[in-house]
Parts: structure tokens; sequence; C-alpha cells
């Protein structure tokens, strides 16, 4: 078996591994991020985001986009039950 063919199965385990733990994938991302920023003094800021976001999407955690429309849907639902 050739190193290509053990990289092909790790990388399966990673995105079985990110499916199941999305909230574990966004802790990492955001240290990562955080990281990053630290060391460049925050002149990256911007993409590092970008980054971020992209890869908490890629790798089932959730995006900001999707936790603004979590939040957004969480706000209709309990606007109804007060009615």
């Amino acid at each position: 078996m050739s190193f290509m063919d053990n990289a092909g199965g790790l990388g399966d385990k990673a995105k079985d591994f990110a499916g199941q733990n999305p909230d574990k994938v966004d802790q990492g991302v955001e240290q990562a991020g955080n990281f990053v920023d630290e060391k460049t003094g925050g002149q990256y800021a911007d993409k590092v985001d970008q980054g971020q976001e992209a890869l908490k999407n890629q790798f089932g955690g959730q995006g900001g986009d999707q936790q603004q429309g979590d939040q957004a849907a969480d706000q209709q639902g309990g606007d109804q039950q007060q009615q």
C-alpha cells in the first residue's frame, strides 16, 4: 500500500470526524484563526475570517451565515410562541 493510498483513507476519516463533531471543527478553526491573527498582528484578519468561514462550511461546522440564519429562525419561532 502506497503513501497516497493511506493519505486518501486519512482524508475520509477526517471528513467523517468533522461530520460527527462540527462543534470541535468550529473550535479548532477558531483557534487556528486566532493564532494566525496573533502572529500577524491582525494584518490579515479579514482574509483569516474568510478562510475560517470557508473551512467551517466545508467541514460540517456552522459558518457565520448559517448561525445568523439559525438565530433568525429561533427569533421567529419565539415570536410565534408569544402570540
